[in-house]
């Protein structure tokens, strides 16, 4: 390794996703958001051309080679997009307390008594009763009466409405699939390009992802993006599939009340580092610094909040792929990861969780290496894995040193860089226990996370290459002998 290029050890556990988009399409501009400190690059799927997204990823994988780094890549389907029709001269207003009407004439334009909505399986699923939210919730009408056709609406909240506004149905399960026609295309493209993650949108229900796992197979891990309250009722059977779950606050913000959002934020987080699967907090976590070169008090504190419960990634969107100041914010959010990660009660505190271990080898020896590094003062974890469960295992567990993850398969480095506290290395598998150990602490050495006279804790499955199996848990002393092999 040159001194151009030296290798890459983030100091915080938490891992920093980011959006690009526009502000950021250029090999110059991604190698600088991850020299910021980009763990996982997000391509959102709802912009752009395939062409343009190609670019992207040959950008990513050239950075990647670069500073022979594992990235992420996650690919974010744009899931069924529900919207109003269109209104004569472009907009209407929509009177607090008067009658308005949805139907599915679209060849007649909408005005301030009725606009088309064009999805006949939303008038399937709604009852008298129902809140039905336009543009993002500053509209807010409740069904008084519905036919297979249309439905007769009260307005409780009036304002402005344009043309093709989106539509959010809160309390009812609609009868749609997660993935539309585009999704399945996107979907064809991201896996044949490589990305790591698929972040699945629109999820109601467990269905939704087992549909979603069954197109992927083992090319990807699927992220189910927990956004609409019927989500949460369904949260620990989502869990049971996804291979992990994001906090999507954009339309979660939509479809709750506001006051709802940080208790269910809480509770996703909790469930999914419970299952020990990576949990994402996502949607304006640095809003201002699109335009402004500074964070609000309140955003900082968003952050530290989602990173002192133990999120394993904070998500930036606009900030990234459209923002003026988009390295900064990067930086932001590695300072705050790294001052809330440096508190002496982090990780320490009541509300602590670390899942009591199952009755399997794996568990209990993942669950005793924390406890053994922590007893002989060791500098890290090393972990050996195939599949990538022997990493999560520990990353589950939440020790206070850093995770080192060796795995022959660079496919599995890259799906763990959104791991927290994991410091992924692909690496040759090894045969024998003699050579796990010697290649455990000339890595540790390598990679700055242990110094001769230091002890480290390694596990792994015996034998070598079998997926998920984690049998062996050894402490290892760091001897000068092992600087030979350092470079």
């Amino acid at each position: 390794m040159s001194a151009i290029t030296p290798l890459i050890r983030r100091q915080r556990k938490t891992r920093i996703v980011a959006t690009l988009g526009p502000a950021s399409s250029s090999l110059e501009r991604i190698r600088a958001l991850f020299l910021a400190g980009v763990d996982v690059f997000r391509l959102n799927m709802s912009h752009g051309e395939h062409e343009d997204k190609i670019k992207l990823i040959d950008a990513i994988r050239t950075v990647e080679t670069e500073f022979s780094h594992p990235i992420a890549i996650l690919a974010d389907l744009q899931g069924p997009k529900l919207r109003i029709g269109s209104f004569a001269g472009g907009k209407a207003m929509i009177e607090e307390g008067s009658n308005f009407r949805l139907d599915l004439d679209t060849d007649k334009p909408g005005d301030a008594t009725r606009v088309s909505l064009p999805h006949r399986e939303i008038f399937e699923a709604i009852k008298v009763g129902t809140h039905i939210l336009l543009d993002d919730g500053k509209v807010r009408l409740e069904v008084k009466d519905v036919l297979p056709d249309h439905a007769n609406c009260r307005v409780l909240v009036g304002g402005q409405l344009s043309d093709r506004k989106g539509v959010n149905v809160p309390n009812a399960i609609l009868p749609l699939a997660a993935l539309t026609d585009k999704d399945r295309r996107d979907l064809a493209f991201a896996l044949k390009h490589g990305c790591d993650w698929i972040a699945l949108s629109f999820v109601q229900r467990a269905d939704d992802v087992a549909e979603a796992k069954k197109l992927v197979g083992r090319k990807a891990a699927v992220m189910a993006k927990i956004e609409k309250p019927a989500a949460v009722t369904s949260l620990d059977d989502i869990l049971d599939l996804a291979d992990g779950v994001m906090v999507a606050r954009g339309d979660l913000g939509v479809e709750e009340p506001a006051e709802n959002v940080p208790g269910i934020q809480k509770r996703i987080v909790k469930a999914a580092r419970l299952a020990g699967k990576p949990v994402v907090v996502a949607t304006q976590m640095l809003e201002s610094m699109i335009k402004s070169p500074v964070p609000t008090r309140a955003e900082v504190s968003d952050v530290a909040t989602a990173v002192a419960d133990g999120a394993d990634a904070v998500m930036l969107s606009a900030e990234s792929a459209v923002g003026d100041y988009g390295d900064e914010a990067v930086r932001v959010m590695d300072r705050v990861a790294r001052k809330v990660e440096g508190e002496a009660d982090y990780m320490n505190s009541p509300s602590d969780l670390r899942m009591n271990p199952n009755s399997t080898s794996e568990d209990a020896i993942t669950a005793a290496a924390r406890q053994v590094a922590r007893t002989v003062g060791a500098k890290a974890i090393v972990t050996f894995t195939s599949s990538g469960a022997t990493a999560l295992r520990a990353a589950r567990e939440r020790p206070s040193v850093p995770i080192l993850t060796l795995t022959p398969k660079i496919q599995t480095a890259r799906r763990l860089a959104i791991g927290w506290g994991l410091h992924c290395v692909k690496t040759q598998d090894v045969d024998t226990f003699e050579e796990m150990i010697g290649k455990s602490k000339r890595m540790a050495l390598r990679h700055d996370l242990a110094q001769p006279g230091d002890r480290i804790v390694v596990t792994a499955g015996v034998p070598f290459g079998t997926p998920g199996a984690t049998n062996v848990l050894h402490i290892a002393w760091v001897g000068h002998d092992e600087l030979k092999g350092r470079k």
